[in-house]
């Protein structure tokens, strides 16, 4: 099952003839994401106990993963795919804010970036452990401010 599609050269061109006829408005509506369907919902819970960390890590930056299966995926032994629930926007604020204290620097990384963690999170991650997490944190504490 594949999300990629092949287009001829011949559609290529009229996509690129329709471009200057369409404004953002209608494109954007004319490009609308698909609804959500139980059988998508289904198919990400199987994924998600896929043995390659990867897919797993597919799953969790899906916006439309749901928050019990999001939980799960925090909990996975891989940083990567706990990484990816960090950085998703969609991920519940407790999920966030438990993620930032993950015991892998990249996973607070992704972490104190995701707009989701409260300010409140933020001074903790200003004395981690690891530079590159107190960098972003100061990075979030300077923008949040503007």
């Amino acid at each position: 099952m594949s999300c990629i599609r092949f287009t001829t050269a011949a559609q290529r061109a009229q996509i690129q003839r329709d471009a200057a006829a369409i404004d953002a408005a209608d494109a954007a509506v004319l490009h609308l994401a698909p609804p959500v369907t139980d059988s998508k919902l289904a198919r990400l819970r199987l994924l998600a106990q896929h043995a390659s960390p990867g897919i797993r890590q597919s799953v969790a930056s899906n916006r439309h993963a749901p928050a019990d299966l999001l939980a799960t995926l925090a909990a996975d032994p891989e940083a990567a795919v706990r990484g990816e629930v960090a950085r998703n926007e969609s991920a519940p604020v407790e999920l966030v804010e438990r993620l930032a204290q993950d015991r892998d620097a990249r996973v607070r990384c992704w972490a104190v970036l995701n707009p989701g963690l409260p300010s409140s999170a933020v001074p903790a991650l200003l004395e981690d452990a690891d530079p590159q997490v107190r960098r972003l944190a100061g990075w979030r504490r300077e923008h949040a401010a503007v």
